[in-house]
């Protein structure tokens, strides 16, 4: 060792007292283990007792809202499909009867993607509208009847506490021989008696669309108040969405004669008439989108 002599006996005495502690623990943890083993042994398992369930979730709110009106317009036989939401300017906007440059494509307030331009198509964008898909379908489908229903996300540069940049809309198309107004109210009818239930109604309203001629405001009336009148709706009546007849060209850039056959429309959120079937008032919107249990576990 290269300890010298004089130190030897100090480094001994503390080897020994190290080892004597160290067993000493050892000893008493073996003692612990046995003692727990022992009582693990004795212990009666209640097999009758009740066990823990799993904490069960449930769809999202809005998942449930599509899948409940996928459900009321199939059973009227309208096709649910999917159309791009990365989508062409012409879809979205030309097509529709929005020429470019035309001053109504502002209020859409469009994401753009870098990108080349197509030569017809134009820039490509994320769709802010469902009703891009309305030429796609009569284009793919090339002669009536149509009963379209596309539900998809649509985006606009929009998010405050009452919008955000990501939302969902329905879109409802139908196009053949002698389709009329009064066909599209009794859809707008039964939708609303079906979803919000059978004491509420709807109306129409005068309204201007690029897209459908004439054009309408849809409104239901309110749950809480029953069309009274209530700080929800002031005056009785909701705001859904938008409606009317196919325009003429939008027929023509599907490749429908207008001669022979007609058309009707309607766009609506889906976040929107979510929360006027619950009757309530979200202050915030992204709510909706955020990941807050506290929230979301109430629906």
């Amino acid at each position: 060792s290269k300890l010298p002599i004089e130190k030897r006996p100090e480094i001994g005495t503390l080897a020994n007292e190290i080892k004597i502690n160290l067993d000493d623990a050892i000893e008493n943890k073996n003692e612990t283990l046995k003692q727990d083993t022992e009582t693990a042994r004795k212990q009666k398992i209640d097999i009758t007792n009740p066990g823990i369930l799993p904490q069960l979730g449930h769809l999202h709110l809005i998942t449930q809202a599509i899948e409940e009106i996928t459900r009321i317009f199939e059973k009227i036989g309208f096709n649910k499909v999917r159309h791009p939401e990365i989508e062409w300017d012409w879809y979205a906007f030309e097509a529709l009867n929005f020429p470019k440059n035309h001053p109504a494509r502002d209020e859409w307030e469009t994401f753009f993607i870098e990108s080349e331009k197509h030569p017809e198509k134009g820039p490509i964008i994320l769709t802010p509208h469902t009703s891009s898909g309305q030429v796609r379908e009569m284009l793919k489908k090339k002669q009536p009847p149509i009963r379209m229903l596309n539900i998809a996300k649509c985006y606009r540069r929009q998010s405050d506490v009452s919008h955000t940049p990501m939302f969902h809309q329905f879109e409802g198309l139908v196009v053949d021989k002698e389709i009329s107004i009064t066909n599209l109210k009794g859809t707008l009818d039964y939708f609303v008696k079906s979803y919000f239930g059978k004491d509420r109604v709807s109306r129409i309203r005068p309204y201007h669309f690029q897209f459908t001629e004439p054009s309408f405001e849809v409104d239901v009336s309110c749950g809480v108040c029953k069309g009274k009148g209530c700080r929800l709706c002031k005056e009785g009546w909701l705001e859904m969405g938008g409606a009317g007849m196919v325009h003429p060209i939008v027929l023509k850039h599907g490749g429908i004669d207008s001669n022979k056959f007609t058309g009707f429309a309607f766009g609506w959120g889906v976040e929107r008439v979510l929360m006027m079937k619950e009757g309530i008032e979200i202050d915030d919107l992204r709510l909706l989108y955020s990941s807050k249990l506290e929230f979301l576990e109430q629906f």
